[in-house]
């Protein structure tokens, strides 16, 4: 059996119990180094441990699927939540093993800012960039939801597509610049927050920064008791 495995943000008590106990009766941990780190703790002595990097995934996946079919239990985990921000990952171990694999749900950065910034997803359309391939369409998908009175959670892609890139793209396309935005980094580790505008966003954030920008509130259209 191998499990995908969503770990959470990065902090060891957004961790679900089902994903430290499939983590400790793995065999065979495998994932990107900085997600790999995050669980180490968690790992039983003895097991397997393969990290990799964008450039060797395939590579690395593959030697995890050769332990996968002699028979081993194996966790590839993922930071976050694997269907937030990790489907093309996932899409890659199952073609390294050449069939469906299980996916364990995890907490996602996502749910967590929602819960910082007090936002609701029934009102909130959420966005990744953080993906290979053309974003072109995620782009104009993310400008809709803002032009039809959404609030929009947002995954930037590092380095390519940061939050002052995003800014400045949707000012480009005709939103209005006074969106409220706030920029998170760290996400429930080290928390560092900016708040701003839309037009006011242009500084540098780091790789491990997640966005909401916010609905724009109704202009008022008279003075209070007019009919």
């Amino acid at each position: 059996m191998v499990h995908c495995i969503g770990i959470g943000p990065g902090e060891p008590s957004w961790l679900t119990l089902r994903a430290r106990d499939l983590i400790a009766g793995a065999e065979v941990v495998a994932g990107f180094d900085a997600v790999v780190n995050f669980v180490r703790p968690h790992i039983a002595p003895g097991a397997t441990v393969i990290t990799m990097g964008y450039k060797d995934q395939v590579e690395k996946l593959a030697e995890m699927a050769v332990h996968h079919h002699a028979g081993k239990k194996c966790a590839v985990v993922f930071m976050g939540d694997v269907h937030f921000s990790g489907f093309q990952f996932w899409e890659r171990v199952e073609r390294a093993c050449g069939h469906r694999v299980e996916s364990v749900p995890g907490i996602s950065s996502a749910q967590v800012l929602a819960s910082r910034a007090r936002v609701c997803f029934d009102e909130t359309t959420f966005i990744t960039f953080h993906r290979r391939g053309d974003i072109e369409p995620f782009k104009k998908h993310l400008a809709s939801a803002l032009e039809v009175g959404r609030n929009a959670i947002v995954i930037p892609l590092p380095w390519s597509f940061m939050p002052k890139d995003i800014a400045a793209d949707l000012v480009a396309r005709g939103i209005p610049p006074q969106h409220k935005i706030e920029v998170w980094e760290n996400l429930s580790r080290e928390e560092a927050s900016w708040h701003g505008t839309l037009g006011e966003c242009t500084r540098d954030f780091s790789d491990m920064s997640i966005l909401v920008i916010r609905a724009l509130e109704p202009m008022p259209t008279g003075l209070e008791g007019e009919p």
